[in-house]
């Protein structure tokens, strides 16, 4: 999907003039963090690439309408670097009609652009960084060298720390609320980010898309990768809100239950 750059951006920091999201889309916590929502097909093994981890997209038309329509509910998208890296993709809120409906929904224009790498690893020439509607941020640690600082920063991106050798997801929403008027953030991935989200108890809600595909292998990245919850008693438990199908593939939402200990 490309798109036309635009100069001047359309996502305000806190305290400028904004709508919050009308009511019926999902409210904000207490606690002040955004509304958390994962957008991810997988493989009927629940599979979201093959072994060799070169993302391509395999699901449906229908699939890549959906990721629009999401995009087009959240304040900003979030996605970790490699899958900024593997593919051609600006995070943003895609053809015009999309980006009426935003306004219709009392939402900026264009979506606030974040980037997740604890060590800045990420290519200051990748797509996301040729077009520059709305304000590209870094989720990064201490481990980002300076070099990459620098590169990063001319190549477009603000940087923020969010903690020492890993990233404090806690923190690091809290501030995207603060500063960006974040209230709903969407995240597209990789496993790696989705399974430290899901560990971190900040997930509110999942959409997955179940394609007729299967690509096998115990090196073939999942929707949660990363740690993972070590017993049954810690899992991250759903609850099935929808499921609707269409062609050959399963359109699933699920909300994801809290535990008391999660903030």
């Amino acid at each position: 999907m490309r798109e036309k750059s635009e100069v001047r951006s359309s996502v305000l920091p806190a305290g400028g003039r904004r709508e919050a999201p009308r009511a019926g889309r999902g409210r904000p916590r207490a606690s002040a963090l955004p509304f958390v929502f994962l957008n991810v097909a997988t493989t009927a093994d629940g599979k979201i690439a093959p072994g060799n981890r070169a993302f391509f997209p395999f699901g449906s038309e229908r699939d890549q309408e959906l990721l629009l329509e999401l995009r087009a509910r959240a304040d900003a998208v979030m996605a970790g670097a490699r899958t900024v890296d593997s593919f051609p993709v600006n995070l943003g809120p895609g053809p015009k009609r999309f980006r009426e409906l935003r306004l219709g929904r009392g939402l900026a224009e264009y979506n606030l652009r974040v980037i997740v790498s604890g060590a800045g690893s990420i290519d200051p020439a990748a797509e996301i960084f040729r077009h520059r509607f709305s304000p590209i941020i870094l989720l990064t640690t201490e481990r980002i060298s300076a070099t990459a600082r620098e590169r990063l920063r001319a190549a477009g991106a603000e940087i923020k720390i969010c903690g020492r050798k890993e990233i404090d997801f806690s923190a690091a929403l809290a501030w995207l609320g603060a500063r960006w008027g974040v209230k709903r953030l969407l995240c597209e991935g990789g496993g790696e980010l989705n399974g430290a989200l899901l560990r971190a108890g900040l997930v509110d809600e999942i959409h997955v898309t179940l394609c007729p595909v299967i690509f096998g292998g115990r090196e073939a990245p999942t929707l949660a990768d990363g740690k993972g919850f070590e017993t049954l008693a810690e899992a991250a438990r759903l609850q099935l809100k929808s499921l609707k199908r269409v062609g050959n593939e399963l359109f699933l939402v699920y909300r994801v239950k809290k535990r008391r200990s999660q903030p």
